[in-house]
């Protein structure tokens, strides 16, 4: 069998944790940040744990994961 290839966006925006969760950056924090709420920029930091559905899709993309 020929090995599988990986996403490269897909390496570049998510990793999976310990238990197989996949850890990605939260949206909406490219720019325009002045029309946002503070609290909505405070709980955008750092990075967040996707949804299930949304997770199995990256799962896809990451064989080797």
């Amino acid at each position: 069998m020929p090995k599988l290839k990986t996403k490269s966006g897909v390496k570049k925006r998510f990793r999976l944790t310990a238990k197989g969760k996949v850890r990605g950056n939260v949206a909406c924090k490219q720019h325009g940040m002045r029309k946002r709420p503070q609290k909505m920029i405070r709980s955008a930091r750092g990075t967040m744990i996707l949804s299930e559905p949304d997770a199995r899709i990256i799962k896809k993309f990451l064989p080797y994961g």
